[in-house]
């Protein structure tokens, strides 16, 4: 399925994005691509574009907490040129590259309240089809949260049941994809303590050790 920032497969979605796109016309407001070169050893995948962050600069996890702690632990591991995803324009950093890692969401548009419903995520799920499909042999792929872990299952074909999600569990979904879970990077997840930096940065460990790196070697 063909990524198109005209796509409108989502009544709701699209109709709260041409609001948004009123109420704040400087901001991206419409579906959010890949960011990362395609079939990367490392593909990341999260919710959906957060209304100030991917929303508004138009690269996932760009311009809210969750991409400050992303791109931070991706840099600090190698597989970001920058920590910073802003530049001084708070705008997405150009000078931010990744390297042999990709990050995607299950829903590529901004839902009301951060909550897409189960309509959206399986109108969405045949680009994250493609996504999984381009991936080389012995790929990682990191979830964030419980729905992009079932997004991912739902992609391969496979049953929820037989992978349950969990903070730092690591699942074997084919010969060639190996899947690591990680509690989402939001806000709220840190200041709750559920997620801190160290154990997030643990899960990102442990993907660039599957994937045989040396740290800042991809």
């Amino acid at each position: 399925m063909t990524f198109k920032e005209s796509c409108i497969r989502c009544p709701r979605l699209a109709k709260f994005l041409a609001e948004v796109r009123v109420s704040h016309p400087h901001y991206h407001a419409l579906p959010v691509a890949s960011f990362g070169a395609p079939a990367s050893r490392f593909l990341i995948v999260g919710l959906a574009p957060g209304m100030h962050g991917a929303n508004r600069t138009g690269r996932p996890f760009t311009g809210d907490y969750a991409g400050d702690l992303l791109y931070g632990t991706l840099h600090k591991f190698g597989f970001a040129t920058a920590a910073q995803p802003l530049d001084g324009n708070l705008q997405a950093n150009p000078a931010l590259h990744l390297q042999g890692c990709r990050i995607t969401n299950a829903v590529r548009c901004l839902p009301p309240q951060n909550k897409p419903e189960p309509s959206e995520i399986k109108a969405c799920n045949g680009y994250l089809i493609d996504e999984l499909a381009a991936l080389p042999d012995a790929a990682a792929v990191m979830a964030l949260g419980t729905i992009a872990h079932q997004a991912v299952l739902t992609a391969l074909g496979l049953r929820k049941s037989s992978f349950p999600f969990a903070h730092g569990a690591r699942h074997v979904l084919s010969d060639s994809i190996t899947m690591f879970d990680s509690y989402h990077c939001s806000r709220y997840n840190t200041q709750t303590r559920r997620l801190t930096p160290a154990m997030f940065e643990q899960v990102v460990s442990d993907v660039s050790g599957f994937l045989g790196c040396a740290q800042g070697e991809h």
